[in-house]
């Protein structure tokens, strides 16, 4: 038999690593939009570095929306 409590505690690990797992999709991925939107804007020799912000942005928002997704679904059985 299973004890209820290793149940729990199994699956408050599963839910660490989930949520470590995604700040660290984060932090990776603002670091390469932010290096990205830098070398485009170095490339385009923009006047005003626009893609610098606007790449981060648009991921930030994208991630958003995936974690907002990925809590909001109703678990069945």
């Amino acid at each position: 038999m299973t004890n209820p409590e290793n149940k729990k505690t199994a699956s408050n690990k599963d839910l660490l690593m989930q949520y470590a797992s995604l700040g660290a999709q984060i932090v990776a991925g603002l670091l390469v939009f932010i290096f990205a939107g830098k070398w485009i804007d170095g490339k385009l020799k923009l006047s005003f570095p626009i893609l610098i912000w606007l790449l981060p942005l648009i991921f930030i928002i994208g991630i958003m929306i995936k974690a907002i997704k990925d809590t909001s679904k109703k678990k069945n059985g």
